[in-house]
């Protein structure tokens, strides 16, 4: 038996990749605070029944399970930080107007999202309770695109979209707008832009909720663009018109970003979102588009708690902000001799002071390193090498 191996797309963080991720995660944490973000740390496990209230249908399948020996029900290893942060505002703070709180721990889910993923997410991110209006979706927009700033992460493109288009779209067409029930199948094929699919399953439909239906799954491109050929193809009901111009402003205020763009048949977190949604791409290594994370609106989340307040977010992966974010500024550890000279140690605590890792070497231990401590002309300098 090889007891050094670990379980499928589980695996350790090794010294120079986990100094990055700690890096990051003090200067997103604090970029956070700066903004007025209040971090809370919610536990790694509780009860089933409260981890998975109001988004258990999309977590309950990544959630991992088992009976807590202590008092007989089911507890839940959280899957995703947000719903426990909603019982937060809810139940424990319960605070009048807006309320802005931010996150960073590790969550466990039972699949991975994709090849190479893993399934142990080092997850951050922050939520804006108590406030309506498309003010608070465009803070928080902003507070993920300046994060990712600060982390020094370029080249972002942003996708915007919005749930409520659809939903208002299928109640047009007689359709529940679930996507779960008679809507279904509809559901899935505008999801996967399967057009041939979308043409079957809407022609007995009426106008305008056929063609609107139809066009939904051609509604991508640039959000300039986009947007005007949506007010043309699609009718002027109250949801669309105002979904549309939530997604103007957005476009509007995004700041950061090399590239705006919109798909209004984007569905994915669809049973969980309830209005305008983004995510952030960057360009990785070969070329590779990676996910920068994903956010948007989802009212009512605390509903389950008491207190059904409106809410937006986001969160992001901290170990892909790492290997994404630019190294060009790392500075390697400074070794230091093993030598009693007093001057020596007056010049590692300065640099310490500075923020400056220093290595004093054990008597006998080879003084590796790009950057070492060295005697000359009477003083310590560093040296590079």
């Amino acid at each position: 038996m090889r007891n050094w191996l670990l379980p499928e797309a589980i695996e350790d963080v090794l010294p120079a990749e986990a100094a990055r991720v700690e890096a990051l995660r003090r200067v997103v944490l604090d970029h956070f605070r700066s903004r007025g973000y209040r971090m809370v740390q919610p536990p790694l496990v509780e009860f089933l029944d409260s981890l998975l209230t109001g988004t258990g249908r999309d977590l309950d399948l990544l959630t991992f399970k088992t009976v807590d020996p202590l008092s007989g029900r089911m507890l839940g290893l959280r899957a995703d930080t947000t719903p426990q942060v909603a019982r937060i505002d809810a139940h424990l703070l319960n605070e009048s107007g807006v309320t802005r709180l931010c996150y960073a721990g590790s969550v466990l889910r039972t699949a991975a999202a994709g090849p190479g993923a893993t399934r142990q997410v080092v997850q951050i991110g922050a939520e804006l309770y108590g406030y309506a209006g498309i003010a608070a979706d465009a803070e928080i927009m902003q507070l993920h695109l300046s994060a990712l700033g600060a982390a020094q992460v370029s080249g972002l493109h942003l996708d915007l979209g919005h749930v409520g288009i659809y939903r208002a779209l299928a109640g047009t067409a007689g359709q529940d707008g679930s996507g779960e029930g008679n809507d279904a199948a509809l559901f899935a094929a505008l999801r996967d832009k399967d057009m041939p699919a979308i043409r079957e399953l809407t022609a007995a439909m009426p106008e305008p909720a056929r063609a609107a239906l139809r066009a939904l799954a051609t509604l991508y491109g640039p959000a300039e663009a986009t947007l005007a050929t949506a007010r043309q193809a699609l009718p002027a009901l109250p949801e669309v018109v105002a979904a549309l111009d939530a997604l103007a402003i957005l476009a509007n205020v995004a700041s950061g970003v090399d590239a705006i763009h919109i798909d209004l048949a984007d569905l994915r977190g669809y049973h969980y979102y309830t209005g305008a949604t983004f995510c952030v791409f960057a360009q990785g290594e070969r070329g590779a588009i990676v996910d920068c994370g994903r956010g948007g609106r989802y009212d009512g989340v605390g509903r389950a708690f008491g207190r059904a307040r409106p809410a937006t977010g986001f969160s992001l992966d901290l170990r892909r902000l790492a290997a994404l974010a630019d190294s060009n500024g790392t500075r390697h550890d400074i070794v230091a001799p093993a030598d009693p000279d007093p001057a020596l140690a007056r010049a590692i605590e300065a640099l310490r002071a500075r923020g400056e890792c220093v290595v004093v070497a054990l008597p006998g231990e080879a003084e590796d390193g790009r950057r070492r401590l060295v005697r000359s002309g009477g003083q310590w300098r560093i040296e590079e090498t």
